[in-house]
């Protein structure tokens, strides 16, 4: 944790906030939780935004281990239908969010230190809804940075062309047209078929030695 941070928040008496930071592709969310402004990081975070409106939910936070990545739900209450469409628009999927809670210096106006980030992720699935007061809100899943350890990479290839897509202008493949061995790219290889590869080509090897230490 930020010293500064640290220091404050061991004081009698402190100021909270809870700041909402969402990277979408042609305008970036601040927000926190009510309706003060606050400069974090030299950056102004608003309770409410003109473009996309207010915060209305975060579900909880927990730690724990398991064998999928964390995730939680953002809720906002976007200002009309034009505002609650573009948030749903399928662009929005993979925006990085950040959620922070910090201590502010209530004279300045101004985040004491540097916040603590809670949460990093990205946008997974965005849905819209109607709360039980009848006000329309767009709520996000987010899953965790971590959600890409459990990508299956199964579109990866050994050609030219995937190279070129990962590394433009790395040639490392571009004169290769073909592999003495079977490649098995995001899926596990048949059992056994790697060694019997290796065995035929071992056989095939010696038969070619003997023909030539013995002339045939």
């Amino acid at each position: 944790m930020d010293t500064a941070l640290k220091t404050a928040l061991a004081q009698p008496a402190v100021l909270l906030f809870g700041a909402l930071r969402i990277e979408f592709p042609d305008h970036t969310l601040r927000l926190v939780d009510g309706s003060a402004n606050i400069v974090i990081g030299g950056e102004l975070y608003v309770g409410i935004d003109e473009t996309f409106g207010t915060l209305a939910d975060i579900s909880e936070i927990s730690e724990e281990i398991d064998d999928s990545a964390p995730e939680v739900t953002i809720s906002l209450f976007p200002p009309d239908v034009s505002a609650a469409a573009e948030l749903s628009h399928p662009n929005m999927q993979g925006s990085v969010v950040q959620i922070m809670v910090g201590a502010v210096d209530p004279i300045s106006g101004v985040a004491i230190g540097t916040p603590e980030v809670l949460f990093l992720g990205e946008i997974d699935v965005p849905t819209i809804m109607i709360d039980g007061s009848g006000a329309r809100k767009v709520q996000y899943t987010v899953v965790s940075v971590f959600e890409r350890l459990f990508e299956v990479e199964e579109g990866q290839r050994a050609s030219n062309g995937w190279h070129q897509s990962i590394w433009p202008g790395e040639r490392g493949l571009e004169f290769m047209t073909g592999t003495d061995k079977n490649l098995y790219w995001g899926v596990k290889p048949p059992k056994n078929s790697n060694t019997a590869r290796t065995g035929l080509s071992g056989i095939l090897a010696k038969v070619q030695a003997t023909k030539a230490g013995t002339g045939l």
